[in-house]
């Protein structure tokens, strides 16, 4: 179980500053080139796509991805219903990721419709200057300079500074070079955890060392300070889909791992303050309100009702888009927004805390009084950081999110469809500082692969 955090307000930003970094259709035709008024309807529901598991295994496009496109398109390479992708990956930048897709599926995606695991990161200003040592694997430095961050230090550019600090591999030891270490490295004053790097014994090696001597590699200190300084975590999948039969291990055990040596060096559990990506709600109410902007400037008459989250990992996908969901019912059933006026909606920023005296408690839609209490259960479930954001304006209709999960990914397809794998869902594959709920991650709707999960969709929303 992890250990109770006092709860900070870090961050107070509102809706506007939000929209500032997630997309932002701000020149909508020119942005999203979608006609939606060209066809007989206006769809009122949104997709959120998962992308290993669910569109591709590894580098290899799954057929029933690009057949699910083809049913999304108008046959010109332009999306008629509002989609955004939503991955925990971190070893690209969404400009990159978008082309990528692009590719991928024969279909126009923009960047704005992409939020990585680290996407969210650009809300935290309080950290943007400063100095950070950046883990993972791909272009981190460039893409914690997109997010904000000025002075940026990587893993590698630790250990080819001092390569005496990484003694695993015999091979590359080398000799003790200038104890005056902070000449050539400021203190680090903040971890970033971008993904799984590829030596894990070297990158565990130096981030506890950051972490005991405080972020000043020169000192020795005779006690480990505590709380450690700040740690930004990106993607807790524990595993991941790739064209292997079985899945890979992902950040959630870099992480595990990270945690076990901390807590068997120190005796204390080590504090994130912050976690994005899935099943995180900051990640998803970017999400959501990219999928809003989008409806917009693609047309749409009317809101959207449902958003639909589609996903082969319970513990992140199904577990996120149920939580989310959660919270939306809460924010309906207490009455948080007042129809036609603006109204300040609270979300968390980070996780759910672990605590298995106060369980999250699934909501009872025929009173008010459980919708103040969900909230307040996910509230005081939370690590350090808040964000406050003025939604926008509302018409008093409530938005609910559906969970989608299929079979082409981490978890394997039962011996019948729409059955789920009870065995699978004793196991607790989330991470520590989410509380373990066998009823948030069961989904709502399950198919074998995304071309079944958009034709469920769209019978479902009686859209052609």
């Amino acid at each position: 179980m992890a250990a109770k955090r006092c709860i900070q307000t870090l961050l107070q930003r509102n809706c506007s500053q939000l929209r500032r970094h997630f997309s932002v259709f701000n020149n909508r035709r020119q942005s999203f080139n979608v006609h939606n008024e060209e066809f007989g309807q206006s769809p009122q529901f949104g997709i959120l796509f998962d992308i290993d598991g669910v569109l591709v295994r590894g580098k290899r496009v799954l057929n029933e991805a690009v057949e699910a496109f083809q049913k999304l398109s108008d046959g010109e390479g332009h999306l008629r219903v509002p989609a955004v992708f939503v991955t925990n990956a971190g070893n690209k930048l969404r400009q990159a990721k978008a082309k990528q897709l692009t590719e991928w599926l024969g279909v126009k995606i923009h960047p704005d419709q992409v939020v990585m695991s680290h996407s969210p990161l650009k809300m935290f200003p309080q950290f943007h200057d400063n100095h950070v040592l950046v883990s993972g694997q791909g272009p981190i430095k460039e893409i914690a300079k997109y997010l904000g961050f000025t002075k940026v230090t990587s893993v590698e550019d630790v250990r080819d500074m001092f390569p005496h600090l990484d003694m695993v591999d015999h091979q590359r030891r080398a000799p003790a070079g200038n104890p005056n270490v902070d000449i050539f490295l400021p203190k680090i004053e903040a971890v970033v955890l971008f993904g799984e790097p590829v030596r894990w014994e070297t990158n565990l090696q130096l981030i506890l060392d950051v972490l005991i001597t405080n972020g000043q590699l020169n000192q020795t200190l005779d006690h480990v300070p505590y709380p450690n300084i700040p740690v930004l975590g990106c993607n807790v999948d524990l595993m991941w889909m790739s064209e292997a039969p079985r899945p890979r291990l992902g950040h959630g055990s870099f992480m595990v791992c990270l945690e076990s040596l901390y807590k068997k060096i120190t005796g204390r559990d080590l504090l994130y303050t912050v976690l994005t990506g899935k099943p995180s709600q900051i990640t998803y109410h970017c999400a959501e309100n990219v999928l809003s902007q989008q409806a917009q400037a693609m047309g749409c008459t009317a809101p959207l009702r449902t958003l639909y989250a589609i996903g082969d990992n319970p513990m992140t996908d199904i577990y996120g888009a149920n939580l989310y969901n959660q919270y939306l019912m809460a924010k309906s059933n207490s009455r948080l927004k007042v129809p036609g006026h603006r109204h300040t909606a609270t979300i968390r920023q980070g996780v759910a805390m672990s605590d298995s005296h106060h369980p999250i408690p699934d909501i009872d839609t025929n009173g008010e009084d459980s919708g103040h209490h969900i909230i307040n259960e996910l509230n005081s479930h939370v690590c350090e950081g808040e964000v406050k954001m003025n939604d926008v304006v509302d018409d008093g209709c409530s938005v609910c999110m559906e969970s989608v999960l299929v079979y082409t990914g981490v978890h394997s397809k039962p011996n019948e469809v729409g059955l789920l794998n009870e065995t699978t869902l004793e196991l607790d594959h989330g991470h520590r500082d989410f509380e373990y709920n066998k009823a948030l991650i069961k989904p709502s709707i399950t198919t074998q692969n995304v071309l079944e999960a958009i034709d469920v969709i769209f019978d479902r929303e009686s859209f052609k």
